[in-house]
C-alpha cells in the first residue's frame, strides 16, 4: 500500500491558470484531492462535498468575498485558503482579516507548503463537518473507474453498518484494499486491522492463530497466547481465502461468530469478544458448498453483505491511474512519464494477473527505462496471452477518467453515497504523463509483433554499437544470460547473420 496520507477534497477556483499535472502530484502527496471549477456557482453546487475552498485572488478581495457570502447564505463553513500573486501580496492580511484560514503565494508547489496549509492544530476549532468524517487512515486507494467508484461507495454504508461482509473477487484484483476501506470508514477505524491468510498456514496453526491457548495447553506453550480474534478486539479481522479454511475449523469458527465468545486452548473460561469479521475469497463458495469443501451455515453467516471486486480488466478507468500511483511509489527519486503508445499497451493488455501483474509490469519498466520515459518496449507482461489490439492514439483525445491517485472520499461528504465527482480534462491527464507526440498506432499491427519488432531493433543496435555482449547486455539493462537467450530466440525466429550473434 502507498504511504500516502488520504487526500482531503478540495474545490479549486483558479480562472486564470490551468491546474497542471506537476501542480496535481505537488497537492496529493500534501493530502489533497482537487476538483477543479470555473465559476462561483459551481462552488455553490459542491459545498456540502468540500473539505476546503482553494481560490485565487488577483488584485482584490472580491472572489475570497464571494466564497465567504456563499457560506453564509448555505449555512456551511468551509476552510478557504488564498493564494495569492507575489506582487499582490498586500493583500494576504485582508485575506486573513475578512476571514481566510491560510494565505499562501500563487506559485508555492513544495510540499511541505501546502501540508503546512491543510494542518489544523486547534482540532476544537474544526468545522463540524470536518469533525463528523471519521478518522483519517494513512494510505490512498485508487478508485476512478466507475464500477470502482460504485463499489467503493457501497463499501462506506457497508462500514457503518454492524454487519460482516464476504469480498468476492480474482486474485490480485485488491480485495485486502477493499477490506481496509471497511474497517477505516467504521467506527471501529481507531481499533487494529488483523488479517491472516487461511490458505497459507497449516491447519493446526490456523487454529492457535486464530483462538489463542493458555500455558502449558501442550509442550512448547511456554505462556499465554491471544488468538488474532482477541488481538483484533474493538478492531476487523480480515480473513482471507476463507474457502480454504478446514471444515472443523469453519464450525469452531461459526461458533465464535455466533456467541461471540470463544475458549482457548487450554482454557475453562470463554472470552468476550468484540471483532468485525471481514471474509475474502477467490472461490465460489457456493459450489464449494454443494462438493462439501464449505459449511452453509457458515456462508449465510458470513455473506451478510457481499461485495465483488471486478478484475482489472473490468475496470480500465483505473489503469492509468494505478500506474500513476505505483510510479510514484517505486521510483521516489525520478519523476517518470509514459508514452501515447505505452499507455495504449497498458490499456489493451487484459491483465491475468490483475492489480499485482500491473506493479511488476511498472517495476519492470522502471528498472529497463534509462531516462523516465517509459515507452512501449519498458513493457514486459507476465503473461504472453495479449488481448486485441490496442485502440487508436485518436482515442486518447476523448475525455478520460481521472487520472490523479484518488483518496478515499469521507461517507459524511455528500448525502447521496453514489456522488461522484467530475472527470479532469484532457489536457491535465495527458500532462499527467507528459506523452509524446502520438503516431498512427494502428500501423504497427499486433501488439505482440510490435513488442519483438522493437526488442529485435533494440537488441541489434546494441550489438553493432558495443564492442561485446556484456557491454550491450549491460547498455539493454539485462544480464548477459538474458541477452543470450533472446540472441538464441531471434536466430530462430529472424535468421539472424552469424556474424552478429557472434559478437
Amino acid at each position: 500500500m502507498s504511504s500516502f496520507n488520504i487526500a482531503q477534497h478540495a474545490l479549486w477556483l483558479d480562472p486564470v491558470q490551468p491546474l497542471g499535472a506537476p501542480e496535481h502530484a505537488q497537492l496529493a502527496l500534501a493530502g489533497m484531492s482537487v476538483h477543479r471549477l470555473h465559476t462561483l456557482e459551481d462552488i455553490q453546487k459542491q459545498l456540502t462535498d468540500a473539505d476546503w475552498i482553494v481560490v485565487r485572488l488577483d488584485n482584490s478581495l472580491e472572489r475570497l468575498q464571494a466564497v465567504l457570502t456563499l457560506q453564509q447564505q448555505a449555512q456551511i463553513t468551509v476552510p478557504v485558503i488564498c493564494r495569492v500573486e507575489r506582487q499582490h501580496l498586500s493583500l494576504a492580511v485582508q485575506a486573513m482579516r475578512l476571514g481566510a484560514y491560510h494565505v499562501m503565494a500563487a506559485d508555492e508547489w513544495t510540499v511541505p507548503a501546502w501540508q503546512a496549509a491543510l494542518h489544523r492544530p486547534d482540532q476544537k476549532a474544526q468545522t463540524p463537518q470536518a469533525a463528523a468524517h471519521p478518522p483519517a487512515p494513512q494510505r490512498s486507494v485508487v478508485y476512478v473507474d466507475p464500477a470502482s467508484r460504485h463499489l467503493l461507495a457501497l463499501a462506506q454504508r457497508v462500514a457503518k453498518a454492524q454487519v460482516t461482509a464476504l469480498i468476492e473477487g480474482p486474485t490480485g484484483a485488491g480485495k485486502e484494499v477493499l477490506a481496509r476501506v471497511l474497517h477505516e470508514s467504521s467506527n471501529r477505524a481507531k481499533g487494529p486491522f488483523v488479517g491472516l491468510n487461511c490458505a497459507a498456514l497449516p491447519e493446526q496453526l490456523i487454529d492457535d492463530m486464530l483462538f489463542g491457548h493458555e500455558k502449558g495447553a501442550f509442550t512448547g506453550a511456554h505462556k499465554d497466547f491471544k488468538g488474532l480474534f482477541e488481538q483484533a478486539q474493538g478492531g476487523t479481522l480480515f480473513l482471507d481465502e476463507i474457502g480454504e479454511m478446514p471444515m472443523h475449523l469453519q464450525a469452531k469458527l461459526l461458533r465464535v461468530l455466533q456467541e461471540r465468545q470463544l475458549t482457548r486452548l487450554g482454557a475453562e473460561r470463554p472470552v468476550s469478544v468484540d471483532v468485525r469479521v471481514v471474509a475474502a475469497t477467490n472461490k465460489d463458495l457456493r459450489q464449494a458448498i454443494v462438493t462439501r469443501e464449505f459449511r452453509e451455515d457458515l456462508y449465510f453467516r458470513i455473506s451478510t453483505f457481499k461485495l465483488r471486486v471486478p478484475a482489472l480488466r473490468d475496470r480500465p478507468g483505473d489503469i492509468l491511474p494505478l500506474v500513476a500511483q505505483l510510479l510514484a511509489r517505486h521510483a521516489k527519486d525520478s519523476v517518470f512519464t509514459v508514452s501515447a503508445e505505452a499507455q495504449s499497451m497498458l490499456l489493451a493488455y487484459p491483465w491475468p494477473g490483475n492489480v499485482r501483474e500491473l506493479e511488476n509490469v511498472v517495476q519492470r519498466a522502471v528498472v529497463l527505462s534509462p531516462d523516465a520515459q517509459i515507452e512501449v518496449m519498458h513493457l514486459m507482461f507476465d503473461d504472453t496471452l495479449m488481448g486485441p489490439p490496442p485502440a487508436p492514439a485518436s482515442s486518447l483525445h476523448q475525455p478520460v477518467a481521472r487520472a490523479e491517485v484518488e483518496s478515499l472520499p469521507s461517507t459524511a461528504r455528500a448525502e447521496s453515497p453514489y456522488e461522484m465527482h467530475g472527470p479532469l480534462c484532457e489536457d491535465e491527464f495527458r500532462a499527467l504523463f507528459q506523452s509524446s507526440a502520438i503516431s498512427s498506432f494502428s500501423a504497427v499491427g499486433h501488439l505482440q509483433t510490435a513488442v519483438k519488432s522493437n526488442e529485435h531493433q533494440l537488441i541489434m543496435a546494441a550489438i553493432q554499437n558495443t564492442e561485446s555482449r556484456i557491454e550491450a547486455a549491460r547498455q539493454l539493462g539485462i544480464s548477459p544470460r538474458t541477452l543470450r537467450y533472446k540472441l538464441a530466440k531471434l536466430k530462430v525466429g529472424n535468421d539472424m547473420p552469424s556474424m552478429a550473434l557472434a559478437r
